[in-house]
């Protein structure tokens, strides 16, 4: 039955108020980012001198007292770990020699004011920070960092009213806070995970660009956001290329038949497909981290046979940020299959195929290379530190074992 014309008058009328009200709550939200995430965020301030000293604090303790499972979340996360001791070491004397890039990597790592060391004048140039406190700096990405903006508490609408956004005054601990639908957007993430198109690139590539690989991806296309996979059901947790179990679930990994009937000399002949199924950017998104999927024979004992080694690399790769070496890197949804060919050694018996992520291995070599150099001057400490965290971070995502001859005594006929 064919509308009649008021009603398709009507309809058009009421598609183009729900636009213009989507258009007014995306202008409100960008609005939003720009006032939550300047480029220097102003100290906090004096707290009201009513709260309990409880509500005083920026510790993330304080906030465990209320907020129990979220505090505990951030603890196993890497942003509770923003301030390690490989960013440390490199401040020590960043501080001193290059203010600016030390205020640079606070941005991201110790965002909060109270959180750096130096404050800038125009006037006068770099100062201690009256409102630095160390132990905030220690926290990193801390509850406050995202929360908090002079003294006003910030969060995501109640999911029981998601579109109830702004003030919400009622007898809270806070007293009140601001709801904000942005803090469900990848946007809110968009200014510690993308460079700004001036930034540091290599071969035309910025080196922090997760928000537009998402933004070009599917999962921005169907209203998939980066909370939706890093924070499920609003947990914060963050998991990421130093999680095994949140890297199996982005990756699907599958391994051709390989038959039971080789001879010694016969050419073993496997194909490895992995595919980024479930990674909303690409795998992986940095140029830290690598991962090494591996085929070697083995003997019928399990002893690996080294000479049988095949090795490719799935990562972004330069050995001094200046050139590009490879950049292997799987877009969303994108797909590749990896040959293994090898004649078979008279002792060989099965085929190990194992993929294992190195999430800091570019940090490895560039702590290595400090160290090994007489560097690191008063952060040399921790840099060593450093180095020895990321020696144990390594972990194999698959493994499995083919069997290329069958057992002796393994015959039907027998």
């Amino acid at each position: 039955m064919r509308l009649s014309y008021f009603a398709a008058l009507l309809l058009s009328a009421s598609s183009f108020a729900a636009h213009a009200a989507e258009e007014r709550v995306a202008s409100a939200t960008e609005t939003f980012f720009d006032k939550h995430w300047p480029s220097t965020i102003h100290p906090q301030g004096e707290p009201d001198d009513a709260l309990p000293d409880v509500e005083k604090s920026l510790a993330p303790e304080s906030c465990r007292i209320c907020h129990l499972q979220q505090y505990q979340d951030w603890q196993t996360s890497m942003h509770s770990r923003s301030m390690s001791p490989g960013i440390v070491g490199q401040l020590v004397e960043m501080v001193t020699d290059d203010p600016a890039t030390a205020r640079l990597c606070w941005s991201c790592h110790a965002p909060l004011a109270e959180q750096q060391d130096l404050t800038y004048s125009t006037a006068d140039g770099w100062q201690d920070n009256p409102e630095f406190d160390s132990q905030l700096q220690k926290h990193g990405m801390m509850c406050a960092s995202c929360h908090v903006r002079n003294r006003q508490y910030y969060g995501p609408p109640r999911r029981s009213s998601p579109n109830t956004t702004g003030r919400i005054e009622e007898l809270l601990p806070h007293g009140s806070f601001v709801a904000e639908v942005g803090f469900t957007k990848s946007e809110f993430c968009r200014g510690c995970h993308q460079f700004a198109r001036d930034d540091y690139a290599l071969n035309g590539k910025l080196l922090e660009n997760t928000y537009a690989e998402w933004a070009a991806s599917e999962y921005a296309d169907n209203g998939t956001q980066c909370q939706d996979c890093h924070m499920p059901d609003r947990r914060h947790l963050w998991r990421g290329i130093h999680d095994a179990d949140m890297v199996r679930s982005g990756i699907t990994i599958s391994v051709s038949p390989v038959p039971e009937n080789h001879l010694p000399g016969q050419l073993v002949d496997a194909t490895i497909s992995i595919e980024n199924s479930g990674v909303g950017h690409k795998f992986p998104t940095y140029i830290t981290p690598k991962v090494f999927v591996r085929g070697r024979l083995l003997t019928e004992m399990g002893e690996q046979i080294d000479s049988s080694l095949q090795e490719y690399v799935i990562g972004w790769e330069s050995y001094d940020l200046a050139v590009e070496a490879y950049d292997t890197r799987l877009s969303p949804g994108q797909q590749i299959e990896i040959s293994y060919r090898y004649p078979l050694p008279d002792e060989g018996t099965k085929l190990q195929i194992e993929v294992v992520v190195d999430p800091d291995h570019w940090y490895r070599r560039f702590y290595q290379n400090i160290l090994n150099s007489g560097g690191g001057g008063a952060g040399r400490e921790m840099l060593a530190e450093a180095l020895a965290l990321s020696q144990r971070s390594s972990f194999s995502i698959y493994e499995q074992v083919f069997a290329l001859v069958k057992p002796k005594g393994d015959n039907p006929s027998q």
